[in-house]
């Protein structure tokens, strides 16, 4: 098994993820996530369920530009929430599941401001924040590392398909159990820059369907393309 071969939870492929973050960076750079209330990453957090940024930045700003305030938004009906968040999709489940948070959040503590969560424990806030329905370990994560600036490592869809191919985690890890692997493997200090250049590693090259193995600058550390590269030469056929 050489250096950068994938290992078990007692030997963590923490030098290969090492070599993959500089890679990363030498290739998509430093990225700049703005940073946003928690309450309003979490808002939109959930509209980016199921669909692009662009659609959930529209209808996030369409909400925000409709409704002054997270009360006003709490209060409003039903009906004109769903037709703000159109854009990003799924409006009948979103709007009721956002303004149900929003009743929540209240009830509880009162009011809607959250920075009372940097005096929590993190497991005690990420417990929490996933009790809402909508909000699960990847939302609250989110919260946490780009908000709270409290260390947790979000894994979406993108990350999920990219670190399995990698060889970061075992074929069969759940997406829950990966971002505990992921905040093993990075240092907390990486976890914001590590999380969106693996996103856009999924985006541009690593994709569901048809990855453009050949062109990425990852192919010689990743288990997906040696495994894909013995078949053909067992077969003898070219790529």
């Amino acid at each position: 098994m050489d250096e950068f071969s994938s290992s078990t939870h007692e030997n963590l492929p923490v030098h290969k993820a090492a070599v993959i973050y500089d890679r990363l960076i030498e290739n998509f750079g430093v990225p700049n996530w703005p940073k946003m209330a928690p309450l309003d990453e979490m808002i939109n957090t959930i509209l980016s369920q199921n669909t692009n940024d662009r659609n959930r930045d529209s209808a996030f700003v369409s909400l925000r530009h409709r409704f002054p305030t997270w009360e006003a938004v709490k209060d409003a009906p039903a009906s004109e929430v769903i037709d703000c968040i159109r854009s990003a999709g799924l409006g009948n489940q979103k709007g009721p599941r956002i303004q149900e948070i929003l009743r929540q959040i209240t009830e509880e503590t009162g009011g809607l401001d959250l920075d009372f969560l940097k005096g929590w424990e993190p497991e005690r806030i990420r417990t929490w924040l996933t009790g809402f329905k909508g909000v699960g370990m990847k939302t609250a994560s989110i919260v946490m590392l780009f908000s709270l600036g409290i260390p947790a490592f979000p894994v979406d869809t993108h990350i999920y398909r990219v670190t399995g191919r990698l060889g970061l985690r075992p074929a069969k890890m759940s997406v829950e159990q990966t971002h505990l692997q992921m905040a093993k493997l990075f240092p907390p200090e990486n976890y914001g820059t590590a999380h969106i250049n693996l996103i856009l590693l999924g985006r541009r090259i690593c994709f569901a369907r048809n990855p453009n193995c050949p062109k990425c600058f990852l192919n010689d550390l990743c288990d997906y393309y040696s495994e894909k590269e013995s078949i053909v030469q067992k077969n003898g056929t070219s790529r």
